[in-house]
This record gives C-alpha cells, structure tokens and sequence, in this order.
C-alpha cells in the first residue's frame, strides 16, 4: 500500500517510522510519502489560505495549492487513481470496519485540514472521503492522519507478528470492547491475576473473556451493545451481564 499526505508540517509524520508503522515500512507493506502543501503557496510569502468569505473569523485553507498539491502526487501515481480523504471535524468517524476496508485499498492520498478548514469547492471537486477522530477539535490533521495510518498499517498482510494480535483487538469484532488482559508478575501489590486465566483451562478462559468483554464495554461504551450481533453463546452472556448492570 502506498499512502501520500499533503500537510504543513510533514516533519510529525517522522514518528511513523517507529514501531509498527516502521516496521510496515521496512518490510514494503507501507509506502509513506508526505508534501509539503506550501510547495504550492500563491505567493513567496508561502501563502496557502486566506480569511473565509462571510466575515467568519479564522482562516481558510485555498483550494489553488491544494489543487497544485494534488496534481503533483497523482502525476507521480498515473494511471493509478489514489482514494482522496480528508481529515476534518466534519467527516464521517472513523471506525475498525472503515479502517479494514481502507487497509485494503492500493493507494490513499490524505490531505490534513488546518485553520478553519478547507475551501468547499476544492472538497466537492476532488475528496472522495471526509474522516474525522470524533467529537472533538484538534489543531489540524496531522495527528488523525498519523492515527489512520496507523491503525491501518498494523492491518496489512504479514505486518504484526503475531496475526492473532488484530483479531482480538477491541472493536475488531463489531459492538464489543476488548477484554482486561495481564502478565507477570501473577501478584501486583496485593492485587492478584484472576485465577481461571493461569488455569490452563482454554473454554474457561474463553468464557472469562468473552463475559470481562460485555462487562467493560456495558460499562464505558453501554451503546454498543445495542449494535451487538450475538451469538446464542454471547447472548447469554449478554442477559448475564445486563442482569449484574441493573443490579448495580
């Protein structure tokens, strides 16, 4: 997979050459390229927006380097046409479904919002995709395209070590959390690792997970459970742990 990111500040993405991300890279399951947006600026002063139309305050990014920028990478990927995201608050939220099916994708070119957003025009002409983090602001996007790249190259084929590893991640399986896990030492000032999971008895444990799952994701993400598609064992367990919620 090759990935292009049009950004200010192509230097954050640096971090992605650490640990999983990294190791994509160093393997050829990820290519990683960022532009400099201001490469394109409408001035020599590096001038990439300008203040939005209608007296609003902040700023807005131009659609002309934006356009400039875009040209540039996909002259570099002809004939191959790149999914076009754009990371911005008003975007779809991302989610582990949308992630595997991007993992799946030959080429992704991401543009990272900033200021006050991007020129609509230039967003109704050339974005396939707007994706945003959730219900919050961050100063660009930057870092919701580092988290996207992220998530999306421990998901390409061969990358984790263990393959096992993404299957059981939280939200892997749709409506659930994962479940709480521990190591060595078995006693940690005075707390102890739950018996049944140094037990050597694997229906057991997977029993233990599957209900410590529904627990937790009752707990911090009870609205997922409405989403849940259940099997006739996870349904019991469900009434289960729905019985000790209202207990509660």
């Amino acid at each position: 997979m090759r990935v292009d990111v049009i950004t200010l500040f192509p230097e954050m993405f640096e971090a992605l050459n650490a640990s999983i991300p990294g190791r994509a890279q160093k393997s050829g399951a990820l290519e990683l390229r960022t532009h400099q947006l201001r490469d394109h600026a409408i001035n020599k002063h590096g001038q990439v927006d300008d203040a939005p139309y209608g007296g609003e305050a902040g700023m807005v990014l131009r659609p002309e380097p934006l356009k400039a920028a875009l040209d540039k990478v996909l002259a570099e990927l002809k004939p191959t046409r790149p999914k076009v995201i754009l990371m911005s608050a008003q975007g779809r939220i991302l989610s582990q479904n949308r992630l595997q099916e991007l993992s799946e994708t030959e080429n992704l070119l991401i543009i990272c919002g900033h200021y006050k957003g991007v020129d609509q025009r230039f967003c109704d002409a050339y974005v396939d995709e707007e994706i945003s983090m959730g219900d919050y602001v961050v100063s660009g996007g930057e870092l919701p395209a580092m988290v996207l790249i992220d998530a999306v190259a421990r998901l390409l084929p061969d990358v984790l070590h263990d393959s096992d590893s993404a299957e059981t991640d939280s939200f892997q399986r749709p409506g659930r959390l994962g479940w709480p896990v521990y190591t060595r030492p078995q006693e940690f000032e005075g707390r102890i690792v739950p018996e049944v999971l140094v037990s050597g008895h694997h229906e057991n444990i997977q029993t233990w997970r599957l209900l410590e799952s529904l627990r937790l994701t009752g707990k911090n993400r009870p609205e997922l459970l409405e989403k849940f598609e259940v099997t006739d064992e996870e349904q019991q367990a469900l009434r289960r742990v729905r019985k000790e919620r209202k207990e509660d």
